[in-house]
């Protein structure tokens, strides 16, 4: 089976069994991202929601609470406000790394400008938060509020973080559990409970989720140097704004004192040269950095899936776990 085949099988497998479901999303979207006294809120929310993403974080609170089974459609209005959590950080991550390509388009601070991208995202978690309150789910909005909160902190860590070769692995890790594997977890979770999910099945999702997180956060970080123009980014771009990736805090580790000057020009100070992402490619594959990071997704993947073996057999719980393999083998 081709690479591509096993990157599309399991989303489109799972958009499928779930297409009902992801219209009501849709409507729901468009309905709630309005704005008669300011039009620019839908302008801006319409320009990243609608450019191609995958939805893929609406799609684990739906597949999660249809695996559960769920009754009545409150599981709409929770997939709608994880996608606004969602949206609302992509808005203020890219005022603060300074971006100018989302998705394989300009930005909405290029287009319009920071403060427009600042103030439709807080408007999204807004509109988020009114749709967790609807429910009536007192649990549900504990989970979903304190990701939220969860998020902010992995991005302030991710902040601090930033240009200091000292940062570790548990570093690393508790920067990507709270900037990308919290929504993740909080969407299985959030699903299962609003389905009714027992506490052993709760904890399974909660653990589905986090683990899937984090293996695609730990892939993403791979593309940023391995991947093509088709992430819809710039290669190389956590390497010129300082981030200390896995991969690059293995190299580092494992570096001479030649290379630890070069880590220190290109991370430390900033320094960043045309030429130097290869570079850095070269010297992480020379330590084995990629290998060992790619690795460790698959462990993580592993973790993901060994949680939903603890759930009820059903057609979604086996989408899931290809899904988990899927984000291990994808290239964009």
């Amino acid at each position: 089976m081709s690479l591509d085949h096993a990157r599309a099988k399991p989303h489109d497998r799972l958009a499928a069994a779930l297409e009902e479901d992801l219209l009501a999303v849709g409507a729901l979207i468009r309905e709630r991202m309005q704005s008669e006294a300011a039009p620019r809120i839908p302008q801006v929310t319409a320009h990243l929601i609608e450019a191609g993403g995958k939805r893929l974080r609406p799609m684990l609170v739906l597949a999660a609470a249809r695996l559960m089974g769920v009754g009545g459609s409150y599981h709409v209005h929770l997939a709608v406000a994880v996608e606004f959590i969602h949206t609302a950080t992509l808005l203020h991550d890219d005022v603060v790394d300074d971006s100018k390509q989302r998705r394989g388009r300009p930005t909405a601070n290029l287009l319009w400008d920071n403060m427009s991208s600042v103030l439709v995202g807080d408007y999204l978690f807004a509109r988020a938060f009114q749709l967790m309150v609807e429910p009536g789910n007192l649990r549900v909005l504990d989970i979903l509020a304190n990701a939220a909160a969860t998020i902010s902190e992995g991005e302030v860590l991710q902040l601090v973080a930033a240009r200091d070769l000292g940062t570790t692995e548990e570093t690393y890790l508790k920067v990507i559990r709270g900037k990308t594997a919290a929504l993740f977890s909080a969407a299985t979770q959030a699903g299962g409970v609003i389905a009714g999910a027992g506490a052993d099945a709760e904890a399974a999702l909660r653990e589905y989720g986090d683990a899937l997180g984090i293996a695609f956060q730990i892939v993403d970080d791979l593309l940023d140097i391995e991947g093509t123009a088709a992430i819809g980014k710039n290669r190389g771009d956590d390497l010129r704004e300082g981030k200390l990736t896995l991969p690059v805090i293995r190299a580092v580790a494992a570096a001479d004192g030649e290379e630890r000057a070069f880590w220190t020009r290109v991370i430390a100070r900033g320094q960043v040269e045309d030429a130097d992402v290869e570079r850095a490619r070269a010297l992480m594959e020379r330590h084995g950095a990629l290998e060992s990071t790619r690795a460790e997704a698959e462990l993580w993947v592993a973790r993901a899936k060994a949680a939903l073996a603890r759930l009820p057999e059903h057609p979604l719980r086996e989408m899931l776990a290809d899904l988990a393999d899927y984000v291990v083998a994808r290239e964009v």
